[in-house]
């Protein structure tokens, strides 16, 4: 049996997806800038999907939604776009965000700090939430921007996004963020709260790969990353995606249609593997499951590296993931996990299993017997669990197995 537990980094394209995009490439396939009707022709298709987005996220008519090729380009197009309007040509040069930020946003953050950009970078509490109050104390009179994720890729922590929201509405300061974790897996009303900006990307929620959308409150000004042509009334150049936009459009309203009961069977699903893998002595989840998005678990298991966890699951045709790098030179750890105030041994040691409305409950029994096992083998030849032993130079090697 072959299992997908990595839909945080990506999903399955749903087939109604695929079928609906499959008219775009080679029967309706002029390009919608053309005057003629074999350009026009995909006018309507185009719209449906604008529609399918704003109704999916209950955007108001006076805000945009702009189609990107990923939300690594809408978070780059908001940062770098803030820095322009607000920073070079304006007064301000500080923007605040979090530590355990995507990297579309940390790498963003990093380079506009080399143009001289003061960015604060926010901790999270014990449970890996931004509380609402640290970002309150934190913005100034100079802050451009506040981008703080909706939940998050590698915990599914929920951060609270409407508190958030109000403090920056009543501190006149914009508000970003990265819904990519959020959008098609828990209830986002764009009107019930505060938030200028959010980057989302379809292939998040079984939509297709290279294209994502930027949602811009009241159409507010915002230069544009990508020059060229008018296309997306002058915001982002580039000859639109049509297939792309046709299957996101698809892909939201099918995520958004049932989503309180899609999420509750996800949750059985994940919780029911959640409760089984918490059986075993000495492991940890990270974060409340009330407050996670439905279908994340990170499990920290002691005496178990991430890397080695990952080759046996692998192995057994199961696919997750590891915030930890151990064949890195550098030994990197999980940098949520260090965040959220783990030691530096149970930092190496976090697999994240993320599940979709595609899991079925025979691939969570097939985990829940394959993942045990694992488990009782690599602690078999684990070095951290059993003894750590110190290496010829007398200090403890922290990261001993590797598996290639």
């Amino acid at each position: 049996m072959q299992v997908y537990l990595d839909n945080n980094a990506t999903t399955m394209v749903d087939p109604l997806v695929v079928e609906a995009m499959l008219p775009f490439f080679s029967e309706i396939y002029g390009n919608p800038n053309s005057l003629h009707k074999i350009g026009t022709a995909s006018h309507p298709a185009i719209s449906k999907a604008i529609d399918q987005v704003y109704t999916a996220l209950n955007a108001a008519d006076a805000d945009d939604i702009v189609f990107t090729s990923c939300a690594t380009e809408s978070n780059n197009w908001v940062l770098q776009s803030m820095y322009i309007d607000h920073v070079l040509n304006g007064d301000k040069n500080h923007i605040v965000t979090t530590e355990v930020e995507h990297p579309s946003i940390l790498s963003t953050c990093k380079f506009l700090e080399e143009q001289g950009v003061k960015v604060t970078y926010l901790p999270v509490n014990e449970q890996g939430v931004v509380e609402a109050h640290t970002v309150k104390s934190f913005i100034t009179d100079k802050t451009a921007l506040v981008s703080i994720m909706w939940a998050s890729n590698e915990t599914g922590m929920i951060n609270p996004i409407a508190e958030i929201g109000e403090i920056c509405k009543e501190k006149g300061v914009p508000f970003h963020s990265d819904a990519v974790q959020a959008v098609g897996k828990i209830p986002v009303d764009l009107q019930s709260l505060h938030v200028d900006f959010i980057s989302m990307s379809a292939h998040k929620f079984h939509g297709p790969k290279g294209v994502g959308a930027l949602y811009i409150r009241n159409s507010q000004a915002l230069s544009p990353l990508m020059h060229g042509g008018e296309h997306m009334g002058g915001r982002r150049s580039g000859t639109l995606n049509v297939a792309g936009i046709v299957g996101m459009g698809k892909a939201i309203e099918l995520a958004t249609a049932n989503i309180e009961e899609a999420a509750a069977k996800i949750r059985a699903k994940r919780d029911r593997l959640e409760d089984a893998i918490l059986e075993l002595n000495d492991t940890f989840v990270v974060g409340d499951r009330d407050n996670r998005t439905p279908n994340t678990i990170l499990i920290s298991i002691k005496g178990v590296e991430g890397e080695g966890m990952l080759w046996d699951l692998n192995n057994g045709q199961i696919g997750a993931s590891t915030g930890s790098a151990c064949a890195s030179e550098d030994l990197e750890a999980n940098t949520v996990m260090l965040a959220i105030g783990a030691d530096n041994e149970l930092a190496h040691t976090g697999i994240r299993l993320s599940l979709s409305r595609f899991t079925t409950d025979a691939e969570i029994d097939y985990t829940i017997t394959h993942f045990k096992d694992a488990v009782k083998r690599l602690r078999a030849i684990s070095s951290s669990f059993a003894i750590q032993k110190p290496t010829a130079g007398g200090e403890v090697q922290e990261c001993e197995l590797h598996h290639h």
